[in-house]
């Protein structure tokens, strides 16, 4: 019996690294559902940056080893939109809450800048009539049909083993996408219906996880971002954001433009609220910022100037002023008040995500030529520029402040995500001249494909990321340590935010769905 146990364990490994590669597998034992194979997908339109076609591949299996974008499963399995699930036992007390005080400019609970700006996935293609003007991060594609596999399937890395000994795996570090929740102890593990987290077995555990509400939408969900009371989750999705009741998992607005042409596909890449939860701000394929007044759902103001896509949107602390990035190799900074662009700063390529300090002082803005680069708000000057020989070796997708202001996270192609620790001039940066300094003082490695969205939980003792291997890890930005790695998406993972006010995050997925976590 223990040899026949040794050999279903080595053929499961074997069939979870088939199946990570796309390769269809049969049944190893009687009652294991079949697996079917969906139709072969179109490659994706050339939109890629360099001779490697990154964003082309980002969400359909080229350029990395994640799954491509799929519809979500058939009627019969979809779980209810509004899942909320009785609280389990949790192994021991999770992080701490946030500050109680204020710090720069933020009031006690106020959110943390950078809930993690919407790294942009692969192209849908042209909609109709519309030009794409490359290059850019482009969106996700659903024109193909793909197999939903277990989400348990993650590539495993097959070992032979001697007939009648177990499975013995490598000390796991921080690669904890390699472990299997059904070779670990209870204690190392946490199993939902449809989703697991696996615990580092090398570190102290103080984290556990539950899924709260599940978010039913229509398309790929491109972005996820708290208000900051914490009472609310907006979501941006093709033509339209929606915002959630955070308790009740309702949907209680639909904010979309009537106005717009609706041949094609519009995607919402980045929704971001206003300090006071009055607004709540878009950036969009159309190359338009739109201003929402929530309550009377309709447009207050509409910014226009970006020459591409907008990627990614963030408001000042004060909520006077919102930074963009955008395809066009810009940087813009914009005014509410007086309803126009204050600073429009150029770069050598494009710009894939922005963020700004917790006081307002500082924006900053990574891109497509593997940089991060920060600029005084006040003067519109370059203060630093994050690269090699620390820097990332591939395009930078998301960057966000600690809520200490002075450090720095990013999440890259190259699969890592980097903490910088920045040195800035104090007062306004009057001349370019004046320049501040940054040093990489940890780098993450773990993830097993392109980092797509990092924030940091707004006690700053956590370091959250998302990433085309469908999981979400969080880290220890102390010693560099993966505590706990969560999946349950069953494609890529967008977006991801922590709440503002409570021990909530939210994710975001190329499978049409967002979540809310505990």
């Amino acid at each position: 019996m223990d040899l026949f146990n040794s050999y279903e364990t080595e053929i499961r490994i074997l069939r979870h690294e088939l199946e990570s590669r796309g390769v269809q597998t049969i049944p190893t034992h009687i009652g294991a559902p079949a697996q079917h194979a969906g139709p072969s997908q179109a490659p994706p339109p050339a939109l890629g940056h360099g001779p490697s076609n990154l964003f082309g591949g980002i969400m359909a299996n080229q350029g990395g080893s994640g799954p491509g974008l799929a519809p979500p499963p058939p009627q019969d399995q979809q779980p209810p939109q509004h899942t909320l699930q009785q609280p389990v036992a949790a192994a021991q007390q999770g992080a701490a809450p946030p500050p109680q005080g204020s710090f720069g400019g933020y009031q006690p609970g106020a959110a943390v800048n950078g809930y993690g700006p919407p790294p942009p996935t692969a192209s849908p293609g042209p909609g109709k009539g519309r030009a794409r003007p490359p290059p850019g991060p482009a969106t996700p594609q659903q024109t193909h049909q793909l197999a939903y596999p277990d989400p348990r399937a993650s590539p495993q890395i097959a070992r032979p083993t001697p007939p009648g000994q177990a499975v013995v795996r490598d000390r796991p570090g921080n690669m904890l996408a390699n472990w299997n929740p059904d070779d670990l102890p209870p204690s190392q593990k946490r199993e939902g219906q449809d989703w697991y987290a696996v615990f580092n077995p090398e570190v102290q555990r103080v984290l556990d996880v539950e899924l709260v509400h599940h978010l039913v939408h229509d398309s790929v969900v491109c972005c996820v971002r708290f208000s900051r009371d914490g009472k609310y989750l907006a979501t941006g999705c093709n033509r339209s954001a929606q915002i959630f009741d955070v308790t009740t998992g309702h949907n209680v607005a639909t904010l979309q433009d009537e106005t717009v042409d609706k041949d094609g596909d519009l995607y919402i890449r980045s929704v971001c609220f206003s300090p006071d939860g009055k607004f709540l701000a878009t950036g969009a394929e159309d190359k338009q910022i739109r201003v929402w007044d929530i309550a009377s759902r309709s447009i207050k103001h509409i910014f226009t100037g970006h020459e591409q896509d907008i990627y990614s949107l963030d408001f000042a602390g004060s909520g006077r002023y919102i930074a963009s990035g955008s395809g066009d190799k810009t940087v813009r900074l914009w005014d509410l008040l007086d309803g126009r662009g204050v600073y429009r700063l150029s770069i050598e390529d494009g710009v894939t995500t922005v963020a700004m300090s917790p006081d307002g002082h500082y924006v900053a803005a990574g891109s497509l030529d593997k940089s991060v680069r920060v600029w005084d708000t006040t003067t519109g000057n370059l203060v630093v520029r994050l690269e090699s020989p620390d820097g990332h070796k591939d395009s930078v997708y998301s960057v966000a402040f600690a809520p200490n202001g002075h450090d720095l996270v990013s999440g890259s192609l190259d699969k890592t995500i980097k903490l910088w620790e920045l040195s800035l001039p104090r007062g306004p940066v009057t001349s370019n001249s004046v320049k501040g300094s940054g040093k990489c003082v940890r780098t993450f490695e773990g993830h097993k494909d392109f980092v797509l969205s990092v924030c940091l939980t707004p006690d700053g003792q956590w370091v959250m990321s998302g990433s085309k291997d469908r999981g979400v890890q969080f880290w220890d930005p102390i010693t560099g340590n993966a505590q706990m790695m969560l999946q349950g998406h069953k494609n890529s993972v967008i977006s991801v935010a922590p709440s503002p006010t409570n021990q909530l995050f939210a994710t975001g997925s190329g499978d049409m769905r967002a979540r809310i976590w505990r």
